[in-house]
């Protein structure tokens, strides 16, 4: 199945699925940009790690399962005392890799632009969103441009991108103007805004276009063979909204 939609696909924002998209949708972008911006700049792949501490208040980065193992195992040996039952409980959750974009000045290694596709780990509220909003405040001091793609309807909108009310969104923000920030807001049904990436003053800025990038990954991927179309997607859509995806949907069959 071809992909159905002009732009974001709701389906694909399952938090059961986001990891292995933001993944693929990270590499592709890599691949995409830095034949377009060699030799003057490399485009790298870096990753956050988060290590936190589990909270029973809060959503799980991802579904996955915590084990908790139950202990007390019989004794062996004759004894007149045995070791009482016990429950082993996580301290803290297994280390989490989110992936980014670094692109940098050749040869000096200086880092000119970072780009970050926003996963239900740091987006979510909790601690994870919390490392996360700080690193970026830390960036946002530097000169460093930034480039913040938002294709999550689920969580609060991050600082800044949360002016403008819509379901998705991109933030750019150029080093020329360090005080100011591009919001680029985006519905269900429209495709996701071709945007140029910043670079340094007086560089080519090449055009980022993740509609195709997006189908590009859903149709090498096969997502079509898991995505559960006759089921509402993570988080459920408004009833336009949902029609609409109906439609193209049937159309695309």
């Amino acid at each position: 199945m071809a992909y159905p939609f002009p732009g974001m696909n709701p389906w694909l924002e399952n938090p059961l699925l986001w990891h292995d998209v933001h993944q693929s949708l990270i590499i592709a972008l890599r691949d995409d940009l830095a034949p377009r911006l060699r030799p003057r700049y490399f485009v790298g792949v870096e990753t956050h790690t988060y290590i936190s501490i589990p909270d029973e208040k809060r959503k799980s980065r991802y579904p996955d399962v915590t084990i908790i193992d139950r202990g007390g195992a019989p004794v062996r040996t004759v004894a007149t005392l045995a070791p009482a039952p016990f429950m082993e409980v996580a301290l803290r959750d297994d280390p989490l890799l989110e992936n980014y974009l670094v692109v940098r000045l050749v040869p000096a290694g200086e880092i000119v632009t970072v780009i970050e596709i926003l996963s239900h780990a740091n987006k979510q509220p909790g601690r994870d969103r919390e490392s996360y909003v700080q690193k970026r405040e830390e960036l946002l001091e530097t000169e460093v441009s930034l480039v913040e793609v938002d294709l999550l309807r689920d969580h609060p909108p991050m600082p800044y991108a949360d002016e403008i009310d819509s379901a998705y969104r991109i933030l750019a923000r150029h080093r020329k103007r360090l005080n100011y920030a591009r919001i680029y807001p985006f519905e269900v049904q429209q495709a996701i805004p071709i945007f140029s990436l910043p670079l340094l003053p007086d560089d080519h800025e090449p055009l980022v276009n993740l509609n195709e990038l997006l189908a590009g990954v859903y149709e090498r991927a096969g997502y079509d063979l898991i995505l559960q179309y006759d089921k509402p997607p993570q988080p459920p859509l408004s009833d336009e909204d949902a029609r609409w995806a109906a439609e193209r949907i049937a159309a695309g069959n």
